[in-house]
C-alpha cells in the first residue's frame, strides 16, 4: 500500500469509545473545541493527520490512550 492510496493503515476507534462512555459525537465536539464537520472527518476515518494537541484533547475527555483511540491494521 503507497502513500498515494485511497485507504490507509490507521483505524479510528472513535465510536467505540464514544458508546463506551455514553458521549455523543456533538458533546464531544463542545469539549474538545472542534466542529462537528471536523470531528465526524476523524470518525469516519478520512482523515489524512491528526494534531497532537487535537489528540491529547480527545484523550483527555474520553479518558483514554492514543492506543485506544487509534490501531494499526496491516494488509
Amino acid at each position: 500500500m503507497g502513500a498515494d492510496s485511497e485507504g490507509t493503515a490507521i483505524i479510528v476507534k472513535l465510536d467505540d469509545l464514544l458508546h463506551d462512555r455514553r458521549m455523543t459525537l456533538t458533546e464531544l465536539a463542545e469539549r474538545v473545541g472542534l466542529t462537528l464537520a471536523n470531528l465526524s472527518i476523524l470518525k469516519t476515518g478520512k482523515a489524512k493527520a491528526i494534531r497532537f494537541s487535537t489528540l491529547e484533547a480527545i484523550c483527555r475527555e474520553l479518558d483514554c490512550q492514543p492506543g485506544d483511540l487509534l490501531a494499526y491494521r496491516q494488509d
